[in-house]
């Protein structure tokens, strides 16, 4: 009966120790991509908000224009 030695005694199915921090490494890089990105995003809705908010502004004041000042009544003297 032969006795293998333990490094050689492995299962190929699982990845090796280096596999695992490699991919752990990768998988947040991605995590961190998509922070930046969804950043980005929020930051961008955010001034779009604020451009749209502004347009509204100037088309109510275009189109609601201050309302004419009342023609001046004619009043009889009181003598």
């Amino acid at each position: 009966m032969k006795i293998k030695p333990d490094h050689l005694d492995r299962d190929f199915a699982a990845p090796c120790r280096n596999e695992d921090g490699m991919a752990s490494f990768i998988f947040i890089v991605l995590l961190a991509i998509m922070l930046i990105l969804v950043t980005a995003e929020s930051r961008a809705l955010w001034q779009l908000h604020r451009e749209v908010q502004l347009l509204e502004r100037q088309q109510l004041k275009r189109l609601n224009p201050p309302a004419p000042n009342p023609p001046a009544t004619l009043t009889p003297a009181i003598k």
